[in-house]
Parts: C-alpha cells; structure tokens; sequence
C-alpha cells in the first residue's frame, strides 16, 4: 500500500490482545502469533504494550545470520528467515536490540513479523493493524497520524549505537528518539542503613 506507514503507540494500548490474535490467523505464521506483547510493569500498573517488528535500515539479524537466510527487501520489510536456509541457530534472537526474532521449535526456524507481506503486497492492511481498536499498531498515511498529541520518531538510541527503522513509535513532542538503556531495567540495591538493636 503506497504511501502508508505502520505506527506503534505504547499509550493507547488497552491489553486487549486481539492484534495476537489476528497474528496468529495470518497465513505465513503457521498459528504463531509473531506480535512481542508486553505487560510494562506487572507490579505497580496494568500498563501493556504491542509490538511488531521495527524493521531496521541495517538489520543485526540479517548481519549475524551465518546462513544468510534472512533477507531485507527493496521496501524496507525484513522478512522471516528462508526455511531452506534457516538453521535455527538463534544468532537472530541474540543479536536483535528489540527482542523480536523467535525461533519456532517445530519448524527449527526463525519466524517474525514480515508486516504482512502476504497481505500488505496485494493493497491489504497488516492483520494486527485491522482489529486494534484503539489504534495502538496503525498501518496509516503520515497526514492521518499528524493529529495525535504525540508525534513518530523512528530512531532508537541504545547507548552508543542509533537504530533507525521503517516502523515509527509514538513519542511525546519533545523527544526526537527514543533511548533505551538496560541500566535503566536493572534491579537496584538498595544500601539502606540498618537500624542498630535498641537495648
């Protein structure tokens, strides 16, 4: 679909997991929801977050891929690996800074979301992007995204490396890209002073 982009945007999400769902319906997943499905901090809020593929301009997991099964197309989709060439070895799953490849045991191969190539290729709209009710994942054009009160960014900062991507996050107006530092995701000791025994 020329001309149209998917949006992600972590606040709108209501948990309802239809976009897993949907996933799962796809053609090319074989059952396997490939959507990442977060719940942001179980303990303090019922906050959660769904994810796709961002679909990296330079993909870690093509560059890691000994096989060479994962291949980048000319619009930008990072597609599953070929089975043909896929040796499950999980390279992909490590060297991915978003978390998203899996390896599928059954089939011994890495599958992720392809934005719904099968789809997207003949003028359809990712399956997740049809039934999120709250537009939380938006297969769109720019000018129809233009009225949120938070604006795309789709650069990433993980320490010194930026990512950019064909997929676009939701950020507020201030920020330009989104940093994600796994210090900020560690536990913390706490050192506080023990109380000495009272008498």
């Amino acid at each position: 679909m020329h001309g149209f982009e998917f949006y992600v945007d972590p606040s709108r999400c209501i948990g309802c997991q239809s976009c897993l769902r949907a996933c799962e319906e796809c053609e090319t997943h074989r059952g396997h929801s490939m959507i990442n499905f977060d719940f942001i901090d179980r303990k303090e809020t019922i906050g959660t977050a769904a994810y796709v593929c961002w679909h990296c301009d330079d993909p870690t997991c093509a560059q890691v891929c000994p096989a060479d099964a994962i291949k980048k197309g000319e619009d930008g989709i990072v597609h599953a690996s070929l089975k043909p060439r896929c040796i499950g070895c999980s390279n992909c799953v490590l060297a991915c800074p978003f978390g998203i490849p899996k390896i599928i045991p059954e089939y011994d191969q890495m599958l992720k979301c392809d934005m719904c190539y099968d789809r997207t290729s003949e003028g359809k709209r990712p399956m997740c992007a049809t039934v999120c009710p709250s537009q939380a994942l938006a297969y769109v054009r720019p000018d129809e995204i233009a009225h949120r009160r938070e604006k795309p960014t789709n650069a990433f900062q993980f320490g010194n490396q930026r990512v950019t991507t064909k997929v676009f996050m939701m950020v507020p107006l201030e920020q330009d890209s989104v940093s994600i530092d796994v210090v900020d995701y560690m536990w913390e000791e706490r050192n506080e002073p023990v109380s000495e025994a009272q008498p």
